[in-house]
């Protein structure tokens, strides 16, 4: 174990001069592959961390710890051999990054698990409920850039073709209320390459609150309290419906993020949409929506306060709300079981990477939470109880 704390000692050395070296490259030259480096640094930083507290105890076998300190060796290869700055280059090393940061995780919660948490299959609601969510995992900064802090991203959720891999990324225009242009990709590789399959642009949609479902891309519409469903296979609008009672005009948005008065959410069983009303005095309501027709299924109101959350999700029929801590950190504190009609409090804590989220989308497939947080597309694995 002492020498492998040298050996990470080492390596803190080496991931701190890759970092410099990061900054020199990046300012050398302008162009496209600027926001990956950043990305870069910025995911360097949280091996840094990682390996920092792994320092303090190491759980597991030399074997395990050897391949990672391996793997450490071959990222320090990977970033020397970004001289010639070329995208097969930048994928290769991201690919690494993800390994790697799975390993570290692995032996992090090793330090602080005595069991491993139950395996639930994709789609499966045999669980317990939400128990914690992984240290969030940077994907890169949207396609318009920083300015273009409002919006969201996520990965379509098909019931009939679970496994496809279709990804939106909707920003809003910078002033935070227009929803006019996203990309659609068809790989997790080419969002990252920026290598969209199209770019569309629509007239309007209002928020962050978009969602994509089975090739159908649902939002509010400008001004309204119409709900859209959109065809991003032809471009074309295929209905636009009135959600009764509904607030808007930024009545009764999310802290933080406005304009959000229609929220379209995603879960196991279908398409909701979280909104207020006047009637329930600020309060979210949850509806439950056909996603044919638009037509209101079933509603359930609760007793929170929508003004006081940060934004929403629902899984397994469950909404769950947070709200800030500080700049860096959230709480998942508020639960609605659609089922039983109970609500109540949880405390899971999401490490962020900037001040604020404007968008939180679930999917059933790969069982992960797609975060919108001031620009940048964010990920988060979740374990269940």
């Amino acid at each position: 174990v002492r020498e492998y704390s040298k050996l990470i000692e080492l390596y803190q050395q080496q991931i701190l001069n890759l970092t410099i070296r990061v900054q020199h490259m990046e300012g050398s030259s302008v162009s496209y592959t600027e926001l990956d480096f950043q990305l870069l640094r910025v995911e360097i930083n949280d091996l840094d961390r990682l390996v920092t507290q792994l320092k303090s105890n190491l759980v597991g076998s030399n074997a395990i710890v050897e391949q990672i300190y391996l793997e450490i060796r071959n990222l320090t290869i990977l970033v020397n051999e970004l001289e010639s700055m070329d995208k097969n280059n930048i994928l290769a090393i991201r690919r690494q990054i993800v390994s790697l940061q799975n390993q570290l995780k692995e032996c992090e919660e090793s330090t602080n698990k005595t069991t491993v948490p139950p395996y639930f299959p994709p789609g499966s609601c045999l669980h317990r409920g939400l128990l914690n969510v992984s240290q969030p995992y940077i994907v890169k900064l949207n396609w318009r850039g920083s300015p273009y802090k409002y919006g969201s991203w996520g990965r379509d959720y098909s019931p009939s073709n679970p496994e496809k891999e279709v990804y939106w990324v909707a920003p809003l225009n910078t002033e935070g209320r227009y929803l006019e242009y996203y990309r659609i990709y068809n790989t997790f590789d080419d969002l990252q390459l920026f290598k969209p399959m199209y770019e569309t642009r629509i007239t309007y949609g209002e928020g962050s609150g978009a969602v994509l479902y089975n090739d159908f891309l649902y939002y509010h519409s400008y001004n309204s309290r119409y709900m859209v469903k959109h065809d991003i296979r032809k471009n074309t609008m295929v209905l636009r419906k009135e959600l009764p009672d509904a607030a808007v005009g930024n009545r009764f948005s999310y802290a933080g993020t406005p304009w959000k008065d229609i929220d379209f959410a995603v879960d196991e069983s279908g398409l909701w949409v979280i909104y207020s009303t006047e009637n329930n005095m600020g309060n979210i309501v949850i509806s439950k929506l056909n996603e044919t027709t638009l037509d209101v299924l079933n509603t359930w109101q609760t007793r929170q306060y929508k003004p006081s959350v940060s934004s929403a999700f629902m899984l397994c029929g469950v909404l769950y709300a947070t709200r800030p801590i500080n700049t860096r950190e959230e709480e998942i504190f508020y639960m609605y079981d659609t089922s039983t009609g109970q609500q109540g409090s949880v405390s899971i804590f999401m490490d962020k990477k900037l001040d604020t989220i404007h968008s939180i989308d679930y999917n059933p497939t790969d069982q992960k939470l797609y975060v919108y947080n001031d620009g940048y597309l964010v990920r988060y694995d979740l374990i269940f109880q």
